[in-house]
Order: structure tokens, then C-alpha cells, then sequence
């Protein structure tokens, strides 16, 4: 029996399938499946193997090798027909599927299949639990690149604190990340490394107030080394979350270190990931 996510999975391929050359991007396609753009191409991804933009071009040269051979159209059209404006790009990544030139292609004659979906693999298991998150409140420091390089700004604003003696205020460490790194450059991605405090503290200028909204949550327990983090990702939105009947809400993921990696063994660190829930 059908759930919910595999129905705006089937919607999702058919929108690309059936609107080649229309807009695919990450929002787009996160509207035709009436879910928040922060979540739904993780849960794409952690149900398939394949990134939505892995999606869409394979999709894409699909109908162009359709196109080519059963069709009289040029080159051009065919690059147009499939949402590419400019041939040279079109031309690269159908030889880079199909191993050949759209022209070399078409005199050919024979059909082929681009690269083959992936499909998802086995996961390890996390423990999630559904909670209420009272609303809190973070002092921030931006990041913008890789994430893990993110600890440059975790280490600036514990330096912050101590230098400025507020460490009485802290309630602990937390990364808020706005993008997914399968689907956003790693220049690109976009994320707040930050000690979270209570309403009464006063912020300081340099630091962004950042305000974490009340609501029902799903934590996801994650202990071993930061680098790991990724198969935890994977797990809930691949596996917990369309299996759980519940819906993300539309704000960004969260970590909450509940350790410190100054003084705790890499396989001993544990983090909680908070996907917030509708």
C-alpha cells in the first residue's frame, strides 16, 4: 500500500518526465511535492539513491535519446526540448551519459538507457523518539562553505564567551544547517554554528540572535564522530520519516552537541539531530 511520500515521489518523477524543458529546480520540484524546500530533497535522496538534480538530467537525456532517434529535429531543438539553451553544455552531458555525441548518437540509431537510478542502500539504524520543543533562543556566528569545516566558527564563539566571561548563560552548543550538501555546492552551503541561552541574555552586537520556534519535533541520537553524521541524515529522512506517518515542518534541521569534542573521544561524541514536524 501506498504512503504519502511515495505518492509525492511517483508525482515528482512524472512532473520531470512529462515538463522537460520547464523549471526543475530544488524549489520547484519541492512545491509539486507540497513539502518544505528544507526537507524534501532529503527525503528524494534518502529514498532513492539519487539526488534530485541526478534525477532530472538522467530524465532528461532519457527523452533526448528518444528524441533523436525518432524525431526529426536538430540537435538545437532537442538541447531546447530538454531545458538546455546552449548545445556545447547539452552535448557534454549526453556524452557523459550515453558515452557519445548526440549526432554520433542519432547515426547510430539504437536506443540506450542513460546511467541507471540508484537505488538506496541498507542503513544503520538511529533511535528517534517525537518530542515538544520548548521555543529557545541561540547566539550565532554564520558559516557559509563545507560543514565540516564549520568548527572554525563553534571555536570563535566559544572564544567569545570565554573572553567575555558569559559562559553562565550558555545552555549548550548548536548548529543550525539550511542546505542539503547533496544537493548545494559546498561553497554554497549555509549553516549557524552557536551556544543556545535563555531569554534573558543580553546579545551582543556581533553575534546573531537566532529564534528557535516551539513545536513538535522527531530527535534522532547519533553517537561516533561528526563525520558520520551523514548516514543519521540519511536514516531519518530516508527511512524514519516516510515510515513514521508524520510531515517536516518548514523550518531547518538542528544539531544539538550534547558533549564536547575538546575532551571526548571521537566515537564517544553524541549529537542530536532535531528535524522539526508539522
Amino acid at each position: 500500500m501506498s504512503n504519502p511520500y511515495e505518492v509525492r515521489l511517483l508525482r515528482v518523477k512524472e512532473y520531470i518526465h512529462d515538463n522537460p524543458a520547464g523549471d526543475l529546480s530544488l524549489d520547484a520540484l519541492a512545491d509539486v511535492a507540497a513539502m518544505s524546500r528544507f526537507h524534501w530533497h532529503r527525503v528524494f535522496h534518502g529514498m532513492t539513491g539519487e539526488t534530485c538534480a541526478a534525477a532530472v538530467r538522467r530524465i532528461r537525456m532519457h527523452r533526448a535519446a528518444c528524441w533523436l532517434v525518432q524525431k526529426d529535429w536538430s540537435v538545437g531543438e532537442v538541447a531546447a526540448q530538454c531545458g538546455y539553451d546552449n548545445v556545447a553544455s547539452f552535448t557534454r552531458i549526453f556524452r557523459e551519459a550515453f558515452g557519445l555525441t548526440p549526432a554520433a548518437f542519432r547515426k547510430r540509431g539504437a536506443l540506450m538507457s542513460p546511467s541507471p537510478e540508484t537505488h538506496r542502500g541498507e542503513f544503520s539504524m538511529y533511535p528517534v523518539e517525537i518530542k515538544k520543543r520548548p521555543k529557545g533562543r541561540m547566539a550565532a556566528l554564520a558559516h557559509k562553505g563545507p560543514y565540516l569545516e564549520i568548527g572554525k566558527k563553534f571555536e570563535a564563539i566559544a572564544s567569545m564567551f570565554s573572553s567575555r566571561g558569559l559562559w553562565p548563560s550558555a545552555r549548550g552548543m548548536a548548529g543550525v544547517y539550511y542546505d542539503d550538501p547533496n544537493a548545494v555546492p559546498e561553497a554554497e552551503l549555509r549553516s549557524q554554528a552557536g551556544i543556545l541561552v535563555g531569554e534573558e541574555f543580553e546579545m551582543p552586537d556581533d553575534m546573531e540572535d537566532l529564534k528557535i520556534p516551539a513545536g513538535k519535533v522527531a530527535v534522532l541520537t547519533y553517537t561516533g564522530p561528526y563525520s558520520g553524521l551523514k548516514a543519521a541524515y540519511d536514516y531519518l529522512y530516508g527511512v524514519w520519516l516516510p515510515e513514521s506517518g508524520e510531515e517536516p515542518g518548514d523550518a531547518p534541521a538542528m544539531e544539538v552537541n550534547l558533549n564536547d569534542p575538546m575532551d571526548t573521544a571521537p566515537e564517544e561524541l553524541v549529537t542530536e539531530i532535531y528535524l522539526p514536524l508539522k
